[in-house]
């Protein structure tokens, strides 16, 4: 087990969620177009962004059932991307090679424009499952001057998460955030993440949420307890939340978990899932003594942290591949299979070279 040298996240942003309905590719697209355009992507780059949604968007309308498509913003330290993933439920894929062909289309499969899509994504990836359904994500910077991308193209990205609000509402109280711990590829490099379920839904429940990020991003200890500790400071005056804190040290072949309240976390390797314990409580009310737990971190294993609008009951052993996929195509799956509509729903998946 090595070092993680790819252990510096990137900040993202959910702008919208556009849910199945005959308008999806219309309003994709003007979404995207202008929020590339702000972002300062250039027009033609904002075209061609426009252009990748549009196919996405219109596959789903064709061809998927149940397709939603989430529009949001990515961020370096300096520059700002537009990132998207679609999500449905079927009827999935049996040859993606296939289907990622120009030209290639069936009634029975979401071919249609992916080829175009990959080849205007600086990062793309997909997983599909035939019966079930189809997660894509792709990922646009803006050019240089030599025409190449701002930034370079990922080798591996290490975590990603998935917020969706409750039906009806346009806000999540669920929110997570991420932070690099030591100095990038330092032998002690760590990462801690976050992931909060704001009381309820709605405005107040995001509110929650929102004070829980910034708390975050504050705070200078970054042990577990630490974070938890100043985010129930944060919470007070709010209506409080489940929050629960991983830190991820490949240096020590380690991850430390602390949690009040029902936002789970598993660690996945090869074909099992090992729950990490948290306690009851409520973050920003009434908060037990903490209590971090040390896990082991095998070779090749992934982290998983969600939030009670998903359902314990997912089984990774029944979706071939999944957590070979990038973790923001792993988070869109486990949304899609364990997700429930009637509330707010977080995910945040973390797999790195460890």
């Amino acid at each position: 087990m090595g070092t993680v040298n790819t252990l510096t996240p990137l900040d993202s942003e959910d702008v919208a969620w556009f849910r199945d309905d005959p308008s999806l590719p219309v309003a994709a697209r003007g979404a995207a177009a202008t929020l590339a355009r702000r972002l300062g992507l250039g027009s033609h780059r904002s075209a061609e962004v426009a252009l990748a949604v549009t196919e996405a968007a219109t596959n789903l309308r064709r061809h998927a059932e149940d397709g939603a498509l989430l529009l949001r913003t990515v961020r370096t330290e300096d520059t700002a991307g537009v990132e998207f993933l679609t999500i449905d439920s079927g009827p999935g894929m049996a040859d993606v090679a296939a289907a990622m062909a120009d030209g290639n289309s069936t009634g029975g499969t979401l071919g249609i424009g992916l080829g175009a899509v990959a080849r205007l994504a600086d990062d793309f990836d997909v997983h599909s499952i035939p019966g079930r359904g189809t997660v894509m994500s792709a990922r646009f910077w803006g050019r240089g001057r030599d025409g190449r991308p701002v930034v370079p193209p990922a080798d591996e990205t290490v975590l990603a998460g998935v917020t969706r609000p409750i039906s009806g509402e346009s806000v999540c109280g669920d929110a997570w955030a991420a932070r690099a711990d030591g100095d990038r590829g330092a032998s002690d490099h760590a990462l801690v993440v976050m992931l909060c379920d704001g009381l309820g839904h709605g405005p107040l429940a995001a509110r929650a949420g929102e004070a829980a990020v910034r708390a975050f991003h504050e705070t200078r200890d970054l042990s577990p307890e630490g974070v938890l500790n100043s985010v129930h400071l944060a919470l007070r005056g709010t209506r409080g939340g489940a929050v629960s804190v991983m830190r991820i040290e490949p240096h020590a072949h380690r991850v430390l978990f602390c949690g009040i309240g029902n936002v789970s976390g598993y660690l996945v390797h090869d074909g099992s899932r090992r729950a990490l314990l948290s306690a009851p409580g409520i973050v920003g009310s009434h908060m037990r003594r903490l209590r971090t737990f040390q896990e082991p971190l095998p070779e090749h294993s992934a982290l998983v942290m969600h939030s009670d609008g998903l359902t314990d009951r997912w089984d990774h052993t029944t979706m071939p591949g999944l957590f070979s996929r990038s973790p923001l195509v792993v988070s869109g799956h486990l949304l899609r299979e364990a997700g429930i509509r009637r509330d707010d729903a977080g995910v945040v998946v973390v797999k790195g070279a460890w």
